[in-house]
């Protein structure tokens, strides 16, 4: 993605590279590690196979991830996060926080 078609505002900038559900579902899986495609559709869970690929498209192009095809048959492809994309993981962890500091607030 060119710097011209991002918006002016940062925080929007990162709303409009990861704040799709999905998106920020497949940061959360691949900070571990490189994953196939049926390993992230499993561990995320109710994705459709066509919005899961477009979402990673979307993410290769914008340098968030990488995405290896290995000349097997059946064809074998690998995602996992570019340097630029780990380093999303202190906002992953920060959303991680707040979110059990939510649930833990929350009446039991």
């Amino acid at each position: 993605m060119a710097e011209k078609d991002l918006p002016a505002c940062p925080v929007e900038t990162t709303l409009t590279l990861i704040g799709d559900k999905w998106k920020v579902l497949i940061l959360r899986d691949l900070m571990p590690g490189t994953k196939r495609f049926g390993e992230l559709k499993k561990s995320i869970g109710n994705v459709s196979q066509k919005v899961l690929t477009a979402q990673l498209r979307a993410m290769e192009e914008s340098g968030l991830l990488t995405r290896t095809v290995y000349a097997e048959v059946p064809p074998r492809v690998e995602y996992a996060l570019t340097e630029r994309g780990k380093t999303l993981k202190p906002i992953l962890d920060a959303m991680q926080n707040w979110g059990e500091a939510y649930k833990a607030s929350l009446p039991s």
